[in-house]
C-alpha cells in the first residue's frame, strides 16, 4: 500500500510545549477544547481578587454592582472535534519541500495528538468529490494511530473537490456545537457558501486554508511554461512574467473572498502557506480567539 510521507515528531514536540503554556492562560469558550480538553460554561459571578487575571473582569456586571466581578465557569462534558480534510488532486501541488497534502496531514496529525492527550474525542472525514474515509469520534491514543494510518494512506487521495457536499453531509451527521475544522486549499468551482453559512450556525466552525506559494504567485526567472487547470484539465503555454501581476491579483482576490465567506457565516478562518511552519500561525490564531472572547 502506497503511503504519504508524514513526519509529525518536530511539530508534536513544539505544539505540546505551546499547549502547556496555553492551558495556563484560562481560555474561555468551547474553542478552548482544541487545546484544553474541556469547554467552560458560565456558572456565577464572584468578587475579583489580586490573584485573578484582570482580563477576566466583567465590566458591565461590575458597573451594575459597583464591585469588581469576574465570571466563574464550570467544566462541560468533553467536546467532539471533527477534522474535515480535503484530499482532492489539487492538494498534490508542491513547490516547497512538502506537498499541500503532506503539510495538511502533518497539521491534522499534530492537532489530533494534542486534542487526544487532553481527553477530548476526535473524528476525521477525508473527502474529495465524495467521502473517501470517515472515522467516528473516539478518544485515547489508539484513535491517534487510526487517524495517522488513514492520513498516510494514498488510496484515499485524489479526485475533484466538493466542499458543499461534505458540509451538507456533516450537517446531518455531526452533533450540534461540535468544533469542526475544515482544511482545504479552497481551489474549486464548487459553490459552497450556503453550506458554510449553515455549518457556521450549527458548529464552532474553523476554516484553514493550506496553499503552496505557487498557488498565490507565479515564480520568477522562468521562460514559457505549460500549465494545466486543476479543475477543467485544460492546458496552455504561458509566459509567467506576462501574467504574474494578474495571477497574484486574482488569487489574492479569491482567497479573500473565501475568508469573507467564513467571517460572514460566524466562522473563523486561518490562511496557511506550506513555506511557513504552521505551529506559530496556529498558536497566534487561538490567542486572537482568546482575546476576542474576553
Amino acid at each position: 500500500m502506497a503511503k504519504l510521507k508524514i513526519n509529525t515528531s518536530p511539530s508534536l514536540q513544539r505544539l505540546n510545549l505551546v499547549v502547556k503554556g496555553l492551558v495556563n492562560t484560562k481560555f474561555m469558550g468551547n474553542y478552548a477544547s482544541a487545546f484544553k480538553g474541556q469547554g467552560l460554561e458560565f456558572a456565577d459571578y464572584r468578587l475579583y481578587t489580586q490573584s485573578d487575571d484582570a482580563g477576566l473582569i466583567d465590566w458591565k456586571a461590575s458597573n451594575r454592582s459597583r464591585k469588581l466581578l469576574v465570571k466563574e465557569f464550570v467544566e462541560e462534558r468533553n467536546l467532539n472535534i471533527y477534522f474535515i480534510l480535503d484530499v482532492s488532486s489539487t492538494m498534490f501541488t508542491g513547490s516547497t519541500n512538502k506537498l499541500k497534502c503532506e503539510y495538511a496531514a502533518e497539521l491534522v496529525s499534530s492537532f489530533v495528538h494534542t486534542v487526544l492527550r487532553a481527553g477530548d474525542f476526535v473524528g476525521l472525514i477525508m473527502f474529495s468529490d465524495k467521502v473517501a474515509k470517515r472515522i467516528m469520534p473516539s478518544n485515547g491514543m489508539k484513535q491517534y494511530q487510526i487517524v495517522s494510518d488513514s492520513l498516510s494512506n494514498l488510496s484515499f487521495y485524489g479526485g475533484d473537490s466538493n466542499i458543499g457536499k461534505v458540509l451538507d453531509d456533516s450537517l446531518k451527521a455531526i452533533e450540534e456545537n461540535s468544533l469542526v475544522v475544515l482544511i482545504s486549499d479552497f481551489i474549486t468551482t464548487d459553490k459552497y457558501d450556503r453550506a458554510v453559512k449553515l455549518a457556521g450556525k450549527k458548529f464552532d466552525l474553523i476554516g484553514i486554508s493550506v496553499r503552496d506559494p505557487i498557488d498565490m504567485e507565479l515564480p520568477k526567472g522562468m521562460g514559457e511554461v505549460l500549465v494545466e487547470d486543476p479543475i477543467s484539465r485544460e492546458a496552455m503555454l504561458i509566459s509567467p512574467n506576462k501574467y504574474r501581476k494578474l495571477y497574484a491579483k486574482e488569487t489574492k482576490k479569491q482567497i479573500n473572498a473565501v475568508e469573507k465567506m467564513f467571517r460572514k457565516s460566524g466562522a473563523d478562518f486561518l490562511p496557511l502557506s506550506t513555506d511557513k511552519p504552521f505551529i506559530k500561525e496556529l498558536v497566534s490564531f487561538f490567542k486572537r480567539r482568546e482575546a476576542r472572547w474576553r
